[in-house]
C-alpha cells in the first residue's frame, strides 16, 4: 500500500508540475518577429549598375543599401536610358521586364537615369518615363517609387541634359512620385581637368563616372534625400 501510494503521489505531483509548467509557458510574453530588411530595386544606367569593369558592389546604389540596411536588387545596364538602348539594344522598359518585373513585389523601386537620353527629344524621353512608371505601378500597385534625374560628371551639365531633367521632373510630379535632382542639388561641382570644385575628388579621368570615393559620396547625398523624403525605411 505504501509503495502504491508513493507512486500515485509521484504521478500526481508530476502531473501538477507539468500543468504549472505549461501555464507558465503559456503566460510568458512572446517576442515579436524581427522586422525584415526592406527590399529595394534600382533600375538605371552605369551610374547605378556600374561602368565597364566596375563591380556592382562598389556603386552608389550598393553603398546606399549598405547604409540603410536594405536588401537591394540592381537592374539596368550601362549606356541605357528611358529611350537609349546602349550596347544591349534595350531601354529601361525592356530591362524592367527582363530583370525585375517577374520578381515578387519590392517595398521601393528607384529609377535613375536620363544621362544617356540627352541626345533624344525631351518629349520622347518624357513619354517613355511616364509609361515606365505606369507599368511599374500596374505591376506592383502597393510598391512605392522614386525617380532620380540624370547625373553629371566633370564640368557644367549641357542644356540638353538639363532639358531631359526638367521633363523627368514634370513626369514625376504628374505621377505623384518623389523626384531627386542631382543636377539642381549640385552633387558634383567644378571641373576635374581644371582642378575646381569636388570633381577632382570624385570623378574619374573619363570625366563622367564617379570613383569609388565618388560613389560613396553620391550615396551619402542620396541617403540624405531619402531620409528627408521619409523613404529610408520604405
Amino acid at each position: 500500500m505504501n509503495s502504491v501510494a508513493a507512486v500515485t503521489a509521484l504521478l500526481a505531483t508530476a502531473g501538477c508540475g507539468g500543468a504549472a509548467g505549461r501555464a507558465r509557458a503559456d503566460s510568458a510574453p512572446t517576442k515579436a518577429a524581427p522586422r525584415r530588411a526592406p527590399i529595394v530595386m534600382f533600375l538605371g544606367d552605369s551610374y547605378t549598375t556600374g561602368r565597364l569593369g566596375q563591380v556592382p558592389e562598389l556603386t552608389y546604389a550598393a553603398d546606399t543599401a549598405r547604409t540603410l540596411g536594405w536588401q537591394v536588387i540592381l537592374g539596368g545596364y550601362r549606356g541605357t536610358g528611358f529611350v537609349a538602348v546602349g550596347s544591349v539594344h534595350k531601354n529601361f522598359a525592356d530591362l524592367f521586364t527582363e530583370q525585375l518585373a517577374w520578381r515578387p513585389a519590392p517595398d521601393l523601386v528607384i529609377v535613375s537615369g536620363g544621362h544617356n537620353d540627352r541626345n533624344h527629344p525631351p518629349a520622347t524621353v518624357a513619354g517613355a518615363a511616364r509609361q515606365l512608371l505606369t507599368t511599374i505601378r500596374q505591376t506592383w500597385p502597393d510598391t512605392r517609387m522614386l525617380l532620380m534625374g540624370p547625373m553629371w560628371g566633370s564640368g557644367d551639365p549641357t542644356q540638353k541634359v538639363e532639358r531631359i531633367r526638367d521633363e523627368l521632373a514634370n513626369v514625376a510630379s504628374e505621377q505623384n512620385v518623389p523626384f531627386v535632382d542631382p543636377l539642381r542639388e549640385r552633387w558634383i561641382t567644378g571641373d576635374r581637368v581644371q582642378g575646381t570644385g569636388n570633381a577632382p575628388l570624385y570623378i574619374l579621368s573619363d570625366g563622367v563616372h564617379p570613383s569609388t570615393a565618388g560613389a560613396r559620396y553620391i550615396a551619402g547625398r542620396f541617403v540624405a534625400d531619402l531620409r528627408a523624403l521619409k523613404l529610408a525605411k520604405p
